[in-house]
């Protein structure tokens, strides 16, 4: 095993590099592939987002195999997108290598300087004080926060980027206090009352129909507060340094999991979801919640 922080072998890293290079080069040819010619940096942007969504996937799949290939995906992205730049006459890859590596030695001055020692937190103060120092042209803190990102996930930077200039609750846990009063100013355009409900779950024997809202406007302001409500969550998030992203990512598969684990038990019972009960699929749930939980089930 090699030693962390180790560079890899540069005697077989550079020509295998040079190799995908000229593959990709050669695709974007008169001589080359159709589809990739046609292709310019605003007709890929699917395909980087799905690539990287895709590593995603494989990071929490924790299959190295998966990982490997992912990657090879997204390194294409970038080769691609540099080649394609290159072709209009805008710039090659040589910029976009030589300028990260500026950057990254740039904003570890600790590491590369004499900046001395940092805790974590430290480093990642003096990180963006670097930044801001970097894009002093820009008119307002929230500046280059893509706005292609995910909305939890730019709600997290937005307010991570506010309280780097002290616009930020003193104390996180007052966090609680502001979710309690955007889930009652929620529950009064919902309900007409700020009392949030509190249904127990045997009290309704027969499901009941959704109801959407009908009018505009109240639908607006309820669209509104619910959209601050997920806000205030992903503030939660970030003060106790918790990727809301993330943790929604985990959730909608843990959720998809167990519920694709009720239809295999309900295929077990030669029953289909629709003839299932209630009660049976959320004991085909709770079953699978617990095997997850058993020691027997984790991996050694």
């Amino acid at each position: 095993m090699s030693v962390s922080g180790t560079p890899p072998d540069f005697s077989r890293l550079l020509p295998e590099f040079q190799r995908l290079c000229e593959i990709i080069a050669r695709l974007r040819s008169p001589t080359g592939c159709p589809w990739d010619r046609q292709q310019t940096m605003k007709t890929i942007k699917p395909y980087t987002l799905e690539e990287t969504y895709e590593l995603l996937e494989a990071i929490d799949s924790d299959d190295n195999v998966a990982i490997q290939e992912e990657l090879g995906d997204v390194l294409l992205q970038v080769i691609l997108d540099a080649q394609i730049a290159a072709d209009e006459g805008r710039f090659d890859l040589l910029p976009v290598i030589s300028q990260i590596a500026d950057k990254m030695v740039r904003r570890h001055p600790h590491v590369f300087g004499n900046a001395g020692t940092r805790t974590t937190e430290e480093v990642r103060q003096n990180w963006q004080t670097i930044k801001r120092q970097e894009k002093e042209e820009r008119e307002s803190q929230l500046e280059g926060i893509p706005k292609a990102l995910p909305e939890l996930a730019r709600a997290a930077r937005i307010t991570s980027r506010a309280a780097l200039v002290g616009y930020d609750f003193p104390d996180r846990r007052m966090l609680f206090d502001k979710l309690s009063e955007e889930l009652r100013e929620l529950s009064f355009e919902l309900f007409g009352d700020e009392q949030i409900p509190n249904v127990p779950a045997d009290v309704v024997s027969t499901r009941i129909p959704d109801e959407p809202l009908t009018d505009p406007a109240q639908k607006d302001r309820a669209e509104s507060e619910l959209g601050d409500v997920l806000f205030v969550l992903a503030n939660i998030g970030r003060r106790w340094g918790i990727n809301p992203e993330e943790a929604l990512r985990r959730s909608n598969a843990k959720f998809s999991r167990r519920f694709q684990a009720i239809e295999a038990a309900m295929k077990a019972q030669n029953k289909s979801m629709q003839d299932a009960s209630l009660v049976e699929m959320e004991e085909a749930y709770q079953s699978a919640k617990r095997q997850e939980a058993s020691p027997q089930t984790q991996n050694p």
